[in-house]
């Protein structure tokens, strides 16, 4: 059976390369960087090679790299760190309510706290505009949190425009930015575009899981979140997740270039969105703008966990959103206002390097049987 992987949003296969390092740090730079022996002077360097490589993909400096978990630690790392280390030079904080469960739920908490939150509300294809972030940036705003690239619709958020409104507000914020979905995809460069913040992950970009960074501009304070043996400079301390880093470096190393890539799946985005245009059931819920690596629509009447099941046992794998929902309602779609019959049936489709033509052929041909089945089984 055919097997065609359209889930690159949730995770991404290991490359070799990611798969070449993790082995290696696991069977030979196996000492704990710590160590003040030959394996630990080995996985010191080795950990300076991968953090080396990220700062790299980020046009960043080493230092500037605090590696985490993943994402969703680097999310919290950064909200709560900002939040407490400029809680005493104002309360209000600006998001949006379409951003990662592990910004939203930080935000929820910090409300608790009695700070204020504005959450900007996305039009119906996920844009935010200028205008709503310079009217909720004021004096007194200590931290603008958005996402470059939503998740589950590819909207790519103004994080060039947040900035602006912080420095015309004359703001004492930090402005962070969680770029799980852009990075790899979009030329980032967060200092040089006033991007105090940034959020990465591995295994979006074919590196493993287990493992991500957190981008703290040279000059930024922010309030640790843990205590322990001194690591990543007493922000995240703890051994590091050696193996996991290393493929993480690597994985970084072995991306290719940003706009070549980028204009290879925009025609696999123009591929598929030509063959949905021959189905009248499906329709669209990406904005012709939203960065093609993602393709959000809605298929008929049939709910999507039972389309997801149909097309799983055809060996063809997509989304109903972000794979943190586990099958919840969309808050992202919720919030763009689309009505709850198209959330309810709403896919995900996510590319990456490894598709082809071939594969969005493929997917549509097994949507339209599963459109035919099920809609008349229903």
């Amino acid at each position: 059976m055919q097997q065609i992987y359209l889930d690159n949003s949730s995770t991404t296969r290991v490359c070799p390369e990611a798969a070449d390092a993790v082995l290696k740090a696991m069977t030979e730079t196996f000492g704990n960087p710590s160590s003040l022996h030959a394996l630990g002077f080995a996985a010191q360097q080795a950990l300076t090679t991968a953090r080396a490589q990220v700062a790299a993909a980020l046009s960043a400096k080493p230092e500037e790299i605090t590696f985490t978990s993943g994402g969703t630690e680097s999310n919290n790392l950064a909200v709560f760190g900002a939040a407490e280390a400029r809680r005493k030079r104002g309360s209000r904080i600006v998001t949006t309510a379409m951003e990662h469960p592990s910004v939203l739920l930080p935000m929820q908490e910090l409300e608790k706290q009695g700070f204020e939150v504005v959450y900007l509300k996305p039009d119906q294809t996920g844009n935010i505009s200028t205008q709503q972030l310079f009217e909720a940036v004021n004096q007194d705003t200590i931290l603008v949190s958005m996402m470059a690239v939503n998740n589950e619709v590819g909207s790519i958020l103004p994080i060039d425009d947040a900035r602006a409104a912080i420095d015309r507000a004359k703001a004492p914020a930090l402005l962070h930015v969680d770029a799980v979905q852009a990075f790899g995809k979009l030329n980032l460069r967060p200092g040089r575009r006033g991007v105090d913040l940034m959020t990465v992950s591995s295994h979006k970009i074919h590196g493993p899981k287990g493992a991500g960074a957190l981008f703290v501009r040279k000059g930024v304070h922010i309030a640790a979140r843990t205590f322990g043996g001194g690591q990543e400079r007493n922000l995240r301390p703890g051994t590091e997740a050696m193996p996991a880093l290393c493929g993480f470096g690597a994985a970084c190393a072995a991306l290719p270039d940003t706009e070549a890539e980028l204009q290879a799946i925009a025609r696999l985005n123009r591929c598929l969105r030509e063959k949905l245009a021959a189905l009248p059931e499906v329709m669209v819920n990406s904005g012709d703008d939203a960065l093609p690596y993602v393709l959000n629509l809605s298929a008929g009447r049939v709910k999507a966990q039972t389309m997801l099941n149909f097309l799983s046992t055809r060996g063809i794998y997509v989304s109903s959103g972000s794979a943190c929902a586990k099958g919840a309602r969309s808050h992202v779609l919720t919030a763009l206002g689309l009505p709850h019959e198209r959330i309810d049936t709403a896919l995900r489709v996510s590319f990456c390097r490894y598709n082809t033509e071939e594969d969005c052929a493929a997917f549509a041909q097994v949507l339209q049987e599963g459109l035919r089945t099920l809609q008349k089984a229903d």
